[in-house]
């Protein structure tokens, strides 16, 4: 029903489209120098160069400077034009690509995109000459490794795409190229397997790229928010990544990519809870040190959510549970502290988010500087002046480093926003509390969605297969299957022996 429903929406967006564009055509105006001169008037890199060839005749060229790349226009286009000597365009200029235009229209978006407007014989033609602006291949700052490749992803979506296609030399990595955006028209490629990728997943993932209505997006964050199925989860439903090999690891198990110009980092669809704990040096660590690490961040996941509730749910209801000694010692401690461990914990916990998010948005020598002294600084200031107890001072940093061991930052932040309702519930109800906390986010995660397929795979629905690869990574002989809950068309990952 879910999937005929979206056939449906997809036709009619598709004839939608079609009366628009022939709606357009009949009320555009028609295509003429004249016409384009107007339509970029007070626009001061848009340039025109008229040139006068004995066997062409006249050629007018229009352009916008600061999109197109002046060396190559004048080496491949004005030169050749210049010297001439025959009437063909095409051969004069075989170099490069001469696209017709037909319609103003086409004309605007071909010179808005870095295309040189080349005018001869009553004739339009578009020649694709971008200027080819952008970082130079650098090591990935968010998902760093010790071994592995070093490569990541940059602004240049083409460039993107090459560093994927070198990786999968097949032809059945099929790419479609979309437009979103009424003001930024940003170029979105979606990625998949042909043959290996589930034919629903593509369908649902060109189907909600397609009915997306907005007017810039400038990160593939910005598209995530619309391809999401649950906008009110705190919990990311889709990854994002700027590792080409993680990119390409997620095609061949199944998955569907998009690239978004002028950003770095490619959105991988659809994805489980337990896909934002795993690192890509997991796989290429020995896999009994991959498992262990890798259950050391589900730990730290939780730990980093429990740890400071459960401060404050024994000291305010449950001091009866803790061994005299400890008891003893947390009395001391907060014996001339005049707030309530709630209020207490709260204060450090809103003082640590200020220290980390001021040194994320400082300078780099800055931001470090800032995170090491101003938390010893404030730590020590706080326990001098009886604001907060060293017990706590230590709960809290025990959890902020056990915090960034989740190799997701989404998912990073995700876990603070827990953390604070775990606390409220623990200052009301106490361990009870913490409890139907956790229940509830248990009941949160069991209802999410990622395209459609569930995300608290495989262990609901349970995939006794998919477990060598979730929370331990079990050796790469043992794992022969893709993801059952992808339902690939091509299960094994091993082809036979011939």
């Amino acid at each position: 029903m879910d999937m005929h429903w979206l056939t449906k929406l997809l036709a009619s967006i598709q004839r939608e489209k079609k009366q628009q564009i022939e709606r357009k055509q009949c009320e555009a105006p028609p295509l003429s120098l004249e016409y384009m001169k107007q339509a970029f008037q007070n626009i001061h890199d848009a340039k025109t160069i008229e040139i006068n060839n004995e066997f062409i005749g006249k050629i007018t060229l229009f352009y916008i400077r600061s999109l197109v790349d002046v060396r190559q226009l004048q080496e491949f286009v004005i030169f050749p034009l210049q010297h001439a000597s025959n009437p063909s365009l095409r051969k004069t200029v075989s170099t490069v690509e001469l696209n017709e235009l037909n319609t103003a229209e086409e004309a605007e978006q071909a010179a808005l995109k870095g295309s040189v407007i080349l005018h001869a014989k009553n004739r339009f033609w578009s020649i694709i000459l971008p200027n080819s602006i952008s970082r130079a291949i650098e090591t990935s700052e968010q998902e760093s490794i010790i071994y592995g490749p070093k490569d990541s992803f940059s602004e240049q979506i083409d460039q993107n795409l090459t560093l994927i296609r070198r990786r999968l030399p097949i032809r059945t990595l099929k790419s479609e190229e979309m437009i979103v955006g009424s003001m930024s028209k940003t170029t979105v490629i979606l990625l998949y397997i042909d043959g290996l990728t589930n034919p629903e997943l593509i369908r649902i993932a060109r189907a909600k790229t397609a009915v997306i209505e907005y007017d810039t997006f400038l990160d593939t964050s910005h598209l995530a928010h619309f391809l999401e199925d649950h906008i009110y989860s705190v919990f990311p439903q889709f990854q994002q990544t700027d590792r080409p090999d993680a990119v390409v690891a997620a095609l061949t198990s199944g998955k569907v990519v998009w690239l978004v110009d002028n950003t770095p980092f490619a959105l991988i669809g659809p994805i489980t809870f337990f896909d934002l704990f795993q690192s890509p040096e997991d796989y290429i660590h020995r896999w009994l040190v991959a498992s262990f690490l890798r259950g050391l961040r589900f730990f730290a996941f939780l730990f980093a959510m429990v740890l400071t509730p459960l401060y404050v749910a024994l000291t305010m209801h449950h001091y009866q549970m803790m061994p005299i000694e400890l008891l003893y010692v947390l009395l001391e401690s907060r014996s001339q502290i005049p707030f309530n461990p709630f209020w207490e914990a709260l204060f450090m916990l809103l003082t640590l988010e200020i220290l980390k998010e001021a040194s994320l948005r400082m300078p780099s020598k800055s931001g470090q500087t800032l995170g090491v002294v101003g938390g010893i600084v404030i730590g020590q200031a706080a326990v001098a002046a009886k604001i907060a107890s060293n017990i706590l001072i230590i709960h809290v940093a025990v959890m902020a480093i056990a915090s960034f061991l989740i190799p997701n930052y989404l998912m990073t932040n995700s876990s603070k926003l827990i953390q604070f309702g775990l606390l409220i519930l623990a200052a009301w109800l106490g361990m009870w509390g913490i409890t139907l906390g956790l229940i509830l986010v248990l009941i949160h995660l069991h209802g999410l969605t990622s395209l459609k397929q569930p995300f608290l795979s495989p262990l609901v629905p349970f995939y006794v297969t998919d477990w060598k690869d979730t929370i331990v990574r079990l050796p790469f002989r043992w794992m022969n299957q893709r993801p059952a809950y992808l339902n690939p068309l091509k299960k094994y990952k091993f082809s036979k022996r011939k």
